[in-house]
């Protein structure tokens, strides 16, 4: 009895061990990115007109990772990650359907994968680009952990991954901003530190044109989301102020304001339901959206049509001196992501 006891006491004084050792390397090794990191600065060649009219589409990839067979333990599934072939099928896919996109001006594009055990390490970004070389590439890191210790049973594992935005107009910086706030220790020390990405293009008239890549707080009890949306319209108010023309555009894990809870030939989610609140909106400025088709869907199952819950969570916030041409919702079924791209183009107002 004393030995099978003693054999208890080594088991569990591994374990607290091992959790201690875990805990350690994850406090000395935690990203803490600066307020603002610069990305890129240098002088660009050309400014854009400032009757300019282009065209941005957004798309939360989900590491390609999260395709319609695909369900995630995070939101009630049991599955860590898919196999190899099925994240290589979905980012040939996604690579295929971007590079048909031959008018798109910008490309706001979330969870892209650059060392991921999510994604076997194979490099997402590095794929993307060279498959867009034509665009000015730039990173935004938005998760870089060594080690995330959940579920127990198969740990998620190391994980460096981020936004990335792509520019047929080159900008003269892109910086990027590190939004507030971050879950409690030691959960926050394995989680993403939210980000949002500002690429600066320079117009005739002597203002900038910004392009911002967001990809705000998911799985939080809505303070964090606050926060962050508090900052961010703080940020916007100061440039706008400046004269400049901002285009915000993302996974914002937020439904817009107004949106209605209905989407013709889809179930909507009525349970995971956030709106924005309409004090976050800077006076005159506007949500840029459309409910034709689902951008995303809850992925506790397999994509199933008639039974998955889906919603609208990917949009645009644009400021008064730019005007909206149209806006589309693209259904790809939800084939190689969680999320489905959005299209919608713009023209700055004289």
């Amino acid at each position: 009895m004393k030995k099978l006891l003693k054999i208890i006491l080594y088991l569990v004084l591994a374990i607290i061990l091992v959790f201690a050792g875990l805990i350690i390397t994850a406090v000395v090794t935690d990203y803490k990115p600066a307020d603002t990191v610069e990305v890129y600065k240098g002088k660009a060649n050309f400014a854009v007109p400032d009757s300019l009219q282009f065209d941005v589409m957004l798309w939360n990839i989900g590491y390609c990772g999260l395709d319609a067979s695909m369900d995630f333990f995070y939101d009630g599934g049991t599955h860590v990650r898919p196999d190899e072939k099925n994240v290589k099928d979905n980012l040939e896919a996604v690579l295929s359907f971007l590079k048909q996109q031959e008018d798109i001006d910008f490309f706001l594009i979330q969870e892209v994968d650059k060392d991921s055990k999510r994604s076997y390490n194979i490099d997402e970004y590095a794929s993307l680009q060279s498959a867009l070389a034509h665009y000015d590439a730039f990173f935004g890191k938005n998760y870089d952990v060594f080690f995330v210790p959940t579920p127990p049973t198969e740990p998620y594992g190391k994980v460096l991954s981020g936004l990335m935005t792509l520019a047929k107009y080159a900008p003269e910086e892109v910086v990027r901003h590190q939004f507030p706030g971050n879950y409690a220790f030691p959960k926050g020390l394995f989680m993403l530190d939210r980000c949002f990405l500002v690429s600066r293009i320079p117009v005739s008239n002597g203002k900038q044109l910004l392009i911002i890549n967001t990809h705000n707080s998911a799985y939080d009890d809505g303070s964090l989301r606050s926060g962050q949306m508090k900052y961010l319209k703080d940020f916007l108010e100061a440039e706008y102020a400046k004269g400049n023309y901002i285009l915000v555009g993302g996974d914002w894990n937020q439904c817009p304001p107004g949106l209605k809870t209905e989407i013709p030939g889809f179930k909507f989610d009525t349970k995971d339901y956030v709106p924005i609140s309409e004090e976050y909106m800077p006076a005159d400025w506007k949500w840029v959206y459309a409910n034709n088709v689902p951008t995303n869907r809850r992925v506790a199952t397999p994509y199933n049509k008639e039974t998955t819950p889906t919603t609208v969570i990917d949009f645009f916030l644009i400021s008064p001196n730019i005007e909206n041409l149209s806006i589309e919702n693209i259904d790809l079924n939800f084939q190689h992501s969680d999320h489905q791209p959005v299209k919608a183009s713009f023209e700055l107002k004289k």
